[in-house]
């Protein structure tokens, strides 16, 4: 069986999973919370991903009457915040993250230190986050056409970056499909890159739209197109990577909560009630909606369904890259 494969089967969520396995403690629902709830986040602060948590986290707390915090772990392709998590084995410790976060591990990590079919049970997706292709405007280029074409002139003169995730694997994707020779930059707080772009250090970028937007609104950083099946409220004059031509970038990015280990299914519903209260507030949406999202709650086996049409999309770019 080959690596690829071999992970297919051995991350699968499937949706059936969704009621979880395993020996871990857990909170009766009634009781829950009992103490401070911790959301890890594999994204430093001021991320597209971190806005959500601190947004949500906010009004949730108000809700439970309990503390909830945020806890930055970013670094190793989101492994350093996964492990915090599985490592804590606690239903206080929930994991916040984009599912191609995770998602992308079997195609890109040597070893998968983690079961996810196990670990991280869906509780609740709490919105789309728009992701943008976006360019320095000292290229001068107007759409994703003009960069293949400017690519395709200067092979290996032009460099790209993403967001550590499914957006990095996205833009594998897109490069290989367009037959680019464009220098990957790595980096470890991807909220860099728009600052690099603005300077001409940095060709191409794909990120959260969060990210991109302020630079893009003060005119130093171009967004050819988002990779969603719709347009952004907060940018509806950039088209979609579908409408701009190339489908090849099109991958919806689904943030969500992940409990650990045993948590029932009983106590993931509860919260996603929560979070379903909190995202109906039109505050919520309308904050949300600034900085590149839109709400989009699912319960645990909703999520779960998202979680695999993700896993889907992604690996049909494995396909394409290995």
């Amino acid at each position: 069986m080959t690596r690829f494969s071999m992970g297919l089967s051995a991350i699968a969520i499937a949706v059936a999973s969704v009621w979880g396995s395993g020996a871990t403690a857990a909170a009766e629902p009634s009781t829950w919370p009992a103490r401070t709830v911790r959301f890890i986040v594999p994204f430093a602060p001021a991320s597209g991903t971190d806005i959500t948590a601190r947004l949500f986290a906010d009004r949730l707390s108000a809700r439970w009457g309990k503390s909830v915090v945020i806890e930055n772990r970013p670094g190793g392709d989101g492994l350093v915040a996964i492990n915090a998590f599985t490592g804590a084995a606690n239903d206080h410790v929930l994991l916040f993250v984009p599912v191609g976060t995770f998602a992308v591990h079997p195609y890109v990590q040597d070893k998968v230190p983690y079961d996810a079919e196990r670990d991280l049970l869906p509780i609740a997706s709490f919105t789309t986050l728009f992701l943008a292709v976006s360019t320095s405007t000292s290229l001068k280029v107007g759409s994703v056409a003009d960069f293949v074409a400017l690519a395709r002139a200067q092979p290996g003169q032009l460099n790209a970056a993403a967001t550590a995730g499914g957006a990095e694997f996205l833009l594998a994707g897109f490069l290989r499909s367009s037959g680019l020779d464009v220098v990957r930059v790595p980096y470890r707080d991807i909220l860099q890159a728009p600052n690099d772009m603005a300077e001409g250090r940095l060709s191409l970028a794909i990120t959260s739209l969060a990210v991109a937007q302020p630079h893009m609104q003060a005119g130093r950083v171009r967004v050819l197109a988002v990779t969603s099946r719709q347009r952004a409220p907060s940018a509806p004059e950039v088209p979609t990577a579908a409408q701009a031509g190339f489908p090849s970038l099109e991958l919806e990015s689904l943030v969500g909560l992940f409990g650990p280990r045993g948590m029932p299914i009983e106590l993931r519903e509860q919260i996603a009630d929560a979070v379903r209260q909190v995202g109906a507030d039109p505050a919520v949406g309308a904050r949300l909606a600034a900085t590149g999202q839109v709400v989009d709650v699912r319960g645990p086996r909703d999520f779960a369904a998202g979680v695999e049409d993700q896993r889907s999309r992604l690996a049909a770019i494995a396909r394409l890259i290995r």
